[in-house]
């Protein structure tokens, strides 16, 4: 099982509309690349104001998600909810 996190850090003006991640964004990425669970992770106290965390069954899973067509789409509607440029990781869940 492959995760993929994506992370929000947190910074001198940065902004993040939670509503609109949860209501829009997330709902997008799910239908987009077939996924049924995403996990939202609402920072309180670190280095992300936020976060995001989506299974894979494998790593050519997430491949076939990211050469998706809509990925595009997904990766513009990010100016609608933040100013952060999100960091990405891929882990092995074990």
């Amino acid at each position: 099982m492959i995760r993929m996190s994506v992370f929000y850090p947190a910074g001198e003006g940065a902004t993040f509309d939670h509503d609109y991640y949860r209501e829009k964004h997330i709902p997008l990425c799910q239908s987009t690349w077939g996924v049924d669970n995403a996990e939202i992770d609402r920072g309180v106290d670190g280095p992300y104001v936020a976060a995001v965390h989506f299974r894979f069954e494998s790593p050519e899973a997430v491949q076939e998600a990211m050469g998706n067509p809509g990925t595009g789409a997904i990766l513009a509607d990010v100016a609608n909810y933040t100013n952060i440029q999100p960091v990405i990781q891929t882990s092995e869940i074990v």
